[in-house]
């Protein structure tokens, strides 16, 4: 059996979906209708309720944005962290 391509949705398209199901348009009506699975559907009212938006970085809470401020902070460090090393090395050397 062929594995199904992946479809990409514009964000015109995923607020007109949402629209017809708060239109009182049925659920399964609509997965049905478009092809569409439902926790994709699931996902889209969510962030649609949430946020407006269906994009990722619109929909963190304040805990993911902190998280990811917070790897990235780390990874700098590392870097930092590791060049000063070599540089000891070096020093070392001469």
């Amino acid at each position: 059996m062929p594995k199904k391509e992946r479809r990409k949705f514009t964000d015109d398209f995923k607020n007109q979906m949402v629209q017809l199901y708060l239109n009182g348009k049925p659920r399964k009506d609509i997965l049905a209708e478009y092809d569409l699975t439902g926790s994709t559907f699931d996902y889209w009212v969510h962030q649609s309720q949430n946020s407006g938006s269906f994009k990722a970085k619109d929909n963190r809470t304040p805990e993911e944005e902190e998280l990811i401020k917070l790897r990235k902070e780390n990874q700098q460090l590392k870097m930092e962290n590791d060049i000063l090393k070599q540089a000891a090395l070096i020093m070392g050397r001469k």
